[in-house]
């Protein structure tokens, strides 16, 4: 994430603030016992909200971090570090 612009990592960074706030928000939900489905709206919300922090941070490294690489004969490690991302998500 070094490797892209700043308003990157503001960006990255003002999306997982805005999901720590939401998570803050369920934590103070199930402790004031609110309805499950309110509960289950806000987890599904923060479920999206970090798919698309997650979009966000591979769309960084396959523009940056992996063109680099290719560019200077580290393909093979790119690849290999992309087929471990994508094993992971799903």
């Amino acid at each position: 994430m070094t490797n892209g612009k700043s308003t990157h990592k503001d960006n990255v960074l003002k999306r997982l603030k805005i999901i720590e706030g939401h998570l803050k928000k369920i934590i103070s939900m199930v402790q004031e016992d609110q309805y499950c489905i309110d509960v289950l709206q806000q987890t599904s919300a923060v479920k999206s909200a970090l798919k698309k922090t997650e979009d966000l941070l591979l769309s960084n490294h396959l523009n940056h971090c992996v063109v680099r690489a290719i560019r200077t004969n580290g393909e093979k490690k790119a690849i290999e570090e992309l087929v471990e991302v994508f094993k992971k998500a799903n």
